[in-house]
């Protein structure tokens, strides 16, 4: 699961873990915090460990998965991915859905027990990684080149490579065909520049429908940012610009709209997210992941839709935002070769397309992207814009900060744009002490 802030992507609190085995998986109505074997008895973690060549702990310890889900559909992937390699391996794996991630996660270090493998987010990797709770298996990865670069960069940190991407999304812009067309707009009316998308969200403004619907946070609004050159950090992670003029002026834009009442926010129209407004048909158009395919696919079948690349700003540069997570290994593991061997697997490219075909991420490595465009040719523009696409901030608190600034941007239209990022800036420079 990213952090991409889709409202309907909570895992209740009656998450089970399963464990997986050789002759497959079991699963049930245990807690979270329960783990047991294909035979019903509790799964073993007590083996002799050593340490091969490479320096990795090695052992014959069943490993444990921890991981954030986006619904069924994803533990359902996750479930098979795992009993597809311990059917290989030999080794037994223990699939844990997280009820609370990072709570979880934290659980786990502070009491000496953490997964052996689990979801990593760009948010949380400088803490994790500063407090010695990692492995940085990066450089171990064999496909380590096959990886793009700028998510290679995401889990870089102090000159290391800690962990393998684990998939990414971007963000498009989603279009109702069927409000498109009673609107007398045809395809050539897609928009490329900001006045354009003003202009067709004020057509599609009618009735009980709104033209553009995103949710009211930086996960959506900072693609404006990055449309007009800028960002709340420069690409390189290494200087704060959240006050650039750029990004104010980008703000103020989405202001003009707000204020004509071509766009709203998806809280004002009591949707928890841009998709809820999108395919209850509130929204002509809302802004978006490659995950509102899950959604669409299944509560929202009854709407048709198409993505389209997001205009450029006036600076002309193409923008979005990329959202990724890594598979984190766990610096206590006593089984980090196995765990290693784990993550190669989940990485390949057909365990990788079987992830996209399941939940809707796009693969994290090179060579997957024709095989990607060639299955969902109507999603390409998602893994298109991967060449253009820029991260979310990743320093040691910055998701604090983040929480505060999206906080300011859902009062947006009656803020001052300067005041809200001036503020980020403020608090982000903190961070770079």
């Amino acid at each position: 699961m990213h952090t991409h802030l889709r409202g309907a992507m909570a895992v209740g609190a009656g998450a089970v873990a399963v464990a997986l085995s050789l002759t497959g998986c079991s699963s049930g109505n245990t807690p979270a915090s329960t783990s047991t074997s294909t035979s019903g008895a509790p799964t073993s973690s007590s083996t002799t460990s050593s340490a091969p060549s490479n320096g990795l702990s090695s052992s014959s310890s069943a490993l444990t998965i921890l991981f954030g889900s986006s619904g069924d559909a994803e533990t359902k992937a996750m479930q098979d991915a795992a009993t597809a390699w311990s059917a290989t391996s030999g080794t037994q794996v223990t699939v844990t859905t997280a009820a609370n991630m990072d709570q979880e996660m934290a659980q786990g270090f502070a009491g000496g027990k953490p997964a052996d493998v689990f979801y990593l987010g760009t948010g949380v990797l400088a803490g994790y990684a500063d407090a010695g709770n990692l492995l940085a298996y990066g450089d171990l990865m064999p496909n380590k080149a096959d990886f793009y670069p700028s998510l290679v960069a995401n889990f870089t940190y102090k000159g290391k490579f800690y962990c393998a991407p684990k998939d990414f999304s971007t963000l498009g812009l989603i279009i109702n065909t069927d409000m498109w067309a009673a609107a007398g707009l045809t395809d050539a009316d897609y928009p490329t520049t900001w006045e354009q998308l003003h202009a067709v969200a004020k057509r599609l403004t009618t009735g009980g429908v709104t033209g553009i619907i995103p949710g009211g946070q930086y996960e959506r609004l900072g693609a404006f940012m990055v449309q007009n050159g800028s960002n709340l950090m420069s690409p390189d992670g290494t200087k704060v610009t959240a006050a650039d003029q750029s990004n104010i002026d980008a703000l103020a834009f989405v202001k003009t709209m707000l204020a004509d009442g071509s766009m709203k926010f998806a809280a004002d129209v009591s949707a928890g997210w841009g998709g809820e407004a999108f395919g209850t048909g509130k929204a002509a158009m809302t802004i978006e992941g490659n995950w509102i395919t899950g959604a669409m696919n299944g509560d929202y079948k009854n709407i048709k839709w198409k993505a389209v690349p997001l205009p450029t700003g006036p600076s002309g540069k193409k923008g979005t935002l990329q959202f990724t997570n890594c598979w984190g290994i766990a610096a206590a593991s006593p089984n980090q070769q196995a765990a290693l061997k784990l993550v190669e697997f989940m990485t390949t490219k057909d365990q990788q397309m079987k992830f996209s075909q399941a939940f809707g991420v796009l693969p994290s490595i090179q060579s997957a992207a024709a095989d990607y465009k060639a299955a969902y040719p109507n999603l390409s523009i998602f893994m298109d814009a991967v060449q253009y696409a820029q991260g979310v901030p990743t320093l040691k608190g910055s998701s604090d900060v983040l929480k505060e600034l999206n906080n300011n941007l859902g009062q947006l239209a009656t803020s001052d744009p300067a005041t809200i990022l001036n503020a980020a800036q403020t608090q982000l420079q903190a961070l770079m002490k």
